[in-house]
């Protein structure tokens, strides 16, 4: 364990937690090795995996090996395009990039770039392990890693999310149990973060003098810096801010509030972007991964997803209490218990009606000229700027902006999107595997809608075939259908067996670059085509 003294500090999940999207991956690669005896050699093994598949990627390398990670890996670290590197390649990395880093109980160097690698889903009770002991995968940390399936064609890396439910399982599961203060950690903060945030916002909610949508972004900091788990104490000083400084409080006095008030002038000094706008982003993305919380005034407040609120109300009437552990083993055991109540509940997807005011109520918040701009900025492989669409990954945002840019030009049809979405209808995942991403309903004709932001192999591999299972099914229900397939750029391969569908099964897919789609749903009267 570390000996350094224990602090109060703020929760920066830009430390701890960079990129949970990319945790599903580096678990699958690690599961590999699940019950293997983990020595300081297995660890270089690991991380020569990890290296090979393109998760991890030192900084000297060759121009060989940039052409094969590519530039196609859009920013919120889905990867695309990436082929495998060969064993030399990857020993060629590990020697020329030697790793100044010692963890406890390892050796230095690329062992303990492991541990560092892995040490937040060891905390989050995802995966065990020390040295010269057998790795050991939780139900959870198996369920997450899962969640994704890596195949190879030829020499590309194939990625797929069969399963994308059971990555918000493992982070409710994970995020309502896990302690600012744990033996993996040095801090003295003593809280849930998710509880703290869930009961903060009921009581916020619960005061008839306030305005019933929850925490405001600005307000989050004190979510972050908060030394305790007294939601009651940090919900009335929150009312006595809102009471001075009504809902838009400066930067200076909530940082002042942080920086004397809790942290008593105690803490390091930090950047007022960095405690205004880069922690509390990074908090809500990493909150976001639950299903439990909704954004709500264009992205100004975080409330409750009253989709979830029976799971809400058991998070809450379990986790709210919690045990206090001394040593590593048994808080990970802690963690790594399974809640099947956690597990089996699954996300809301609203019904027709329901949806269809949800999704008429975003085209009046984004005007046709925004939703082709923010459609642009995702085939350009770009990061949003809008206070909510930035917070979804790219094959979310893909789906949701769809729907809308369907429902904008053709504002009659029934849109049906198949991804489960909050109290907002603001997508939470992608929709799964067993049916299309979107349905439509145009007079008595049917228009299945499916997208992707894969490219080259992975999108013929992974898309195009079960894009024909949902389109075969679809029909039965709608006889005249058709499909349109959507991506950033349409591989050929998957044009060639678009047209052998056609000519084999007689069912019409039509392949849109995105661009496309835009122009051409801007040009016709109705989207079907006969």
């Amino acid at each position: 364990m570390n000996s350094r003294k224990a602090n109060y500090k703020p929760l920066l999940f830009t430390t701890t937690m960079r990129n949970p999207e990319r945790m599903k991956n580096l678990l699958n690669i690690l599961s590999r090795f699940n019950k293997k005896i983990l020595t300081n050699e297995l660890a270089i093994v690991i991380m020569g995996e990890v290296i090979r598949y393109g998760l991890y990627r030192p900084v000297n390398t060759t121009e060989q090996i940039i052409q094969k990670w590519g530039a196609r890996r859009i920013s919120d670290n889905s990867q695309i395009g990436i082929q495998l590197l060969t064993d030399i390649e990857v020993n060629q990395l590990i020697q020329v990039n030697p790793q100044e880093h010692k963890e406890a109980k390892f050796n230095k160097g690329w062992p303990s770039r492991f541990a560092t690698v892995f040490d937040f889903p060891k905390e989050l009770g995802f995966v065990y392990y020390n040295i010269n002991e057998p790795i050991e995968f939780s139900e959870i940390g198996l369920l997450l890693a899962n969640s994704v399936e890596i195949e190879l064609e030829g020499n590309e890396i194939i990625y797929s999310e069969p399963h994308p439910e059971f990555e918000q399982q493992a982070f409710v599961h994970a995020l309502s149990k896990s302690q600012r203060s744990n033996p993996f950690v040095k801090v003295l903060n003593d809280n849930i973060p998710l509880i703290l945030l869930l009961e903060v916002i009921k009581k916020l909610n619960a005061d008839e003098g306030l305005n019933n949508a929850g925490i405001s972004k600005l307000e989050l900091p004190l979510i972050l810096y908060w030394k305790d788990n007294n939601s009651q104490n940090l919900y009335e000083r929150i009312k006595m801010l809102r009471a001075r400084f009504g809902y838009n409080p400066s930067w200076e006095v909530i940082c002042d509030i942080c920086r004397e008030e809790i942290m008593e002038g105690l803490d390091i000094v930090r950047r007022e972007k960095s405690i205004m706008l880069e922690y509390p982003d990074e908090f809500i993305r990493k909150m976001r991964l639950t299903g439990l919380i909704s954004l709500r005034g264009g992205g100004r407040f975080i409330d409750i997803n009253t989709n979830e609120i029976a799971k809400v109300d058991y998070v809450l009437n379990t986790y709210s209490q919690y045990p206090k552990f001394d040593t590593e083993r048994a808080y990970f055991d802690y963690m790594a218990q399974t809640d099947n109540n956690l597990i089996s509940q699954t996300s809301i997807v609203l019904d027709v009606e329901e949806n269809d005011k949800l999704l008429l109520k975003w085209i009046r918040a984004y005007s046709w000229e925004q939703i082709k701009s923010e459609m642009t900025i995702l085939s350009n492989k770009k990061l949003s700027k809008d206070e909510i669409l930035k917070y979804l990954s790219s094959p979310i945002r893909l789906e949701f902006l769809t729907a809308l840019a369907i429902k904008s030009q053709f504002p009659k049809i029934k849109v049906i999107p198949s991804y489960p979405c909050d109290d907002e209808g603001i997508p939470t995942s992608t929709a799964g595997g067993n049916r299309g991403d979107i349905e439509c309903i145009e007079n008595k004709n049917g228009i299945l809608i499916e997208v992707t932001m894969a490219e080259g192999a992975t999108q013929t591999k992974m898309e195009v075939w079960p894009i024909s299972r949902h389109l075969e099914n679809f029909c039965k229900g709608v006889p005249y259908s058709m499909c349109y397939f959507i991506a950033p750029s349409i591989y050929i391969d998957s044009s060639r067996q678009i047209k052998f569908i056609k000519s084999e099964e007689n069912l019409r897919i039509i392949p849109f670059t995105i661009s496309d789609f835009l122009d051409h749903i801007e040009q016709v009267n109705q989207l079907y085509i006969a």
